[in-house]
This record gives C-alpha cells, sequence and structure tokens, in this order.
C-alpha cells in the first residue's frame, strides 16, 4: 500500500530526512515514533504531498506521488496535530466543504451522516466549529481526514486535547478502522501505540532507526528472560521456595501490591526459560499465583533506549538487519 525508497529531505544544509526507506501493507496499523526534530513530521508531510521531497521515490498504492500527485492523494486522509479548519463554518457545514474538495463520489448526505456518526459529533453538527472544545476541534479534524472514505489514514497526535473517555474513543474508533484501512499513527502517548498498533517505526536523527513490533524490540533489548510473578503467599517462605527451583539464579522480592499478596522477579541461569518450572513448583507448594509474566520493557522503555543509544550501540542492540547504518555521510 506504502512504498518508500530512499527518501531525502534538505532544509538549505540541514539534511532533516536521511535516505528513509520503508514498506506498509494494506491493513497495518504503524505506529511512528520519533523524539522533537527527529523528521517525523517531515516524513508524514512528504507522504501527503504536503511537502516535497529532496530525493526518493513515494509509492501510495501503485501511484507515485510526484507524478500522479491527485491519485496518491485520494487514496489518503490526513489528520495534522492542529487540524487547519475553518472555524466560522458549522460542522456539517465544513464538512462539506471537505467533500466537494475532495471530489468525492458518495452520496453527499448519507456519507457525511454516517462520517458524523462514526466520530460522534453528529450531536454538534450545527454548532459553529470556533465555539467547540478543543477535543471536538480534533473530532472535527478527523471526520474531515475520513470523507471520501481514504485508503490510508496519517494520524498525526488524533489524541490530543481530549479526555480520558473521549481517547478511549477514539482508540476503539482507531481499531475499528484498521480492519479496512492502512493508519499510520503518531503519538507522544506510547502506551496508545502499544495498545493499537502492531508494529512501530522509530525514527530519529532523520534515520529510521528500528522496525518491528513492540515484543521483538523488547525481547532484543531484553537482557534476560526473567520472571515478574504474583503469589498469594508468606513472603519469606515463597522466596525459599522459588530460589529451589533448578535453573533459578536470584529471587528477590518487589513488596505487596495486593492485599494477601506478593511480587517476585525470579532471574534465571544463562537464559533459560523457566516458567513452566516456576508454574509447577508454585502449584505443588499449595499456593495460588495470580500472574506470571515476562520482565518486558515497555514502549516508552524500548523508545528511550534506542534514541539516546549511539550508533554503535545500536547496531549491538538491534543487529544490521533492522536498523538503518547511522554513519555520517557527507553533505551534498
Amino acid at each position: 500500500m506504502i512504498n518508500v525508497t530512499g527518501l531525502s529531505k534538505r532544509y538549505g544544509n540541514h539534511l532533516a530526512v536521511d535516505d528513509v526507506s520503508f514498506n506498509i501493507e494494506k491493513g497495518e496499523v504503524i505506529g511512528f515514533l520519533g523524539p522533537n526534530g527527529a523528521g517525523k513530521s517531515t516524513i508524514m508531510n512528504i507522504l501527503t504531498g504536503y511537502l516535497s521531497m529532496t530525493k526518493g521515490k513515494v509509492i501510495i498504492d501503485g501511484f507515485d506521488i510526484t507524478e500522479y500527485p491527485e491519485d496518491a492523494k485520494r487514496k489518503i486522509g490526513y489528520l495534522p496535530e492542529i487540524p487547519p479548519l475553518y472555524t466560522d463554518m458549522k460542522v456539517r457545514e465544513y464538512l462539506g466543504f471537505i467533500y466537494d474538495l475532495k471530489k468525492v463520489k458518495f452520496p453527499k448526505k448519507a456519507h457525511i451522516d454516517e462520517v458524523l456518526k462514526l466520530v460522534k459529533i453528529d450531536t454538534v453538527q450545527n454548532r459553529l466549529i470556533k465555539n467547540l472544545s478543543k477535543g471536538y476541534r480534533q473530532r472535527v479534524g478527523f471526520a474531515g481526514a475520513l470523507i471520501g472514505n481514504p485508503d490510508v489514514l496519517i494520524l498525526d497526535e488524533p489524541t490530543v486535547g481530549l479526555d480520558p473517555k473521549q481517547i478511549i474513543e477514539i482508540r476503539n474508533l482507531i481499531e475499528k478502522l484498521g480492519r479496512n484501512h492502512t493508519i499510520i499513527l503518531s503519538s507522544h502517548i506510547l502506551s496508545e501505540i502499544q495498545a493499537i498498533c502492531k508494529r512501530v517505526i522509530i525514527i530519529n536523527r532523520g534515520q529510521i532507526i528500528a522496525d518491528d513490533t513492540a515484543d521483538n524490540l523488547s525481547a532484543k533489548l531484553s537482557s534476560d528472560r526473567s520472571l515478574v510473578a504474583r503469589i498469594i503467599c508468606n513472603e519469606q517462605d515463597m522466596t525459599e521456595v522459588l530460589k529451589g527451583i533448578n535453573g533459578v539464579a536470584n529471587v528477590t522480592s518487589l513488596g505487596s501490591f495486593e492485599k494477601g499478596t506478593c511480587d517476585f522477579l525470579i532471574e534465571p541461569e544463562n537464559d533459560k526459560d523457566i516458567r513452566a518450572d516456576v508454574f509447577d513448583k508454585v502449584v505443588s507448594s499449595g499456593k495460588k499465583m495470580l500472574s506470571l509474566k515476562n520482565n518486558a520493557m515497555s514502549l516508552e522503555q524500548i523508545f528511550l533506549r534506542l534514541t539516546e543509544a549511539d550508533d554503535s550501540e545500536l547496531k549491538k542492540l538491534l543487529g544490521d538487519n533492522i536498523i538503518a547504518e547511522n554513519e555520517t555521510k557527507e553533505e551534498e
């Protein structure tokens, strides 16, 4: 659906995007991450046709965005972080304007009605946009991106300004849309990315430094296969039981986070998989285990680890197969 090859963007002497390549298949929901100034927004603006590229190629569903810009843009719905709304228009009037601008072929009233209900702004459709809250304005921008039912949705901070209930609603909407659309989602709320996206692309200093699932990245970055177990037990007695398991190198009590229970960090010898042994031992001791999980890194921890690493550390952590070569290139 989206093919990017050798994409670069230069602003004067500043190389904002440096030889970036990636592919996104139809129906994928991708988290697009990067610190401020990394080149993330520049890439998204090039994908939507708002910015020209210095060199490279962008193909949207078979259409080169440089050679066939109208055909490529027709495939895309874009929600920027600050939606460019006409605030003196009413909500329905604005969506009608976007409908005409995009030259949509669907029945106008029925299509706009559907989008209004989908984004849950049908109750404010006759209000002036300037009188709406920031959260509702964000929804209007989202609705504008959905007009024409584009195959690709590029969403830059779609939940900014929303309250927790609205964030959950938008998350559910994105998950629903992901069944039939290709979605690129950028957000600084990394828990949202981890909840929605199956794959993440992390960019730093204008280059892709990682492109994989969050689980795979966590596995690559975690130094061991340690476990965290929550058990209904006496802390001291269970510590001794866990230490007696073959293959366990160390057991650390993490304290009680639930009445009558204790959490334990269980570290294996030689990166051994000890999950089954731990489970069997706890059960045979007559105690109840409420949870057993890998001590995996969160997406936030992954992001910080990778964006703060230097080039040699990145190669050591991830290998050359999924990171960009970050050597300094001679400027043209």
